[in-house]
């Protein structure tokens, strides 16, 4: 199984989503997951994953099976001195166990890490990281995700789930 994770915070609280789904191609998730947690951790430049990682590994543990790959709103590279970001922490938090892909709405300065990422009839690509896969094929997974938008469809319904969590 794949799973698709974001997090979305409100004032002292966070939603994080995860949605299961088999293959790349996919268009529907075989299942939904929602989390709420109190008492997030300030932001704080430069280390945001202090603040993101707890919530996916809550979710995480709740969780029978381990993914074989994890999707992230995120990078998992940040540039060229293999600065880690939220993936690579994450990577790194599953003993490099399971593949970490990040797919960005917004290039990171100075990140070679990152392959650009046409969908649809969007001008705008996706940057796409990763750790534990190829670069390149998780690029092309990327792409060949459904959906003809720029953010494809599970992406979006991830995001979704995050944001209605919070408006409860």
């Amino acid at each position: 199984m794949i799973l698709a994770v974001d997090t979305h915070y409100g004032d002292d609280v966070s939603a994080t989503a995860g949605v299961w789904f088999a293959d790349w191609g996919d268009g529907s998730a075989q299942r939904e997951e929602t989390m709420i947690r109190r008492g997030v951790e300030a932001y704080r430049p430069g280390e945001f994953f202090r603040r993101e990682l707890p919530p996916i590994l809550e979710l995480l543990a709740a969780e029978r099976e381990q993914p074989r790959q994890i999707v992230i709103d995120g990078y998992v590279w940040l540039d060229a001195a293999n600065t880690p970001g939220l993936g690579a922490h994450l990577f790194e938090a599953l003993q490099r166990r399971v593949a970490v892909v990040g797919v960005a709405k917004t290039a990171f300065k100075g990140s070679p890490h990152a392959r650009a990422v046409l969908r649809g009839s969007s001008a705008s690509p996706l940057y796409v990281t990763a750790a534990g896969m190829d670069l390149d094929q998780a690029a092309a997974n990327v792409r060949g995700m459904h959906g003809e938008y720029r953010v494809p469809t599970l992406l979006r319904q991830v995001d979704r789930l995050c944001r209605d969590c919070l408006s409860r």
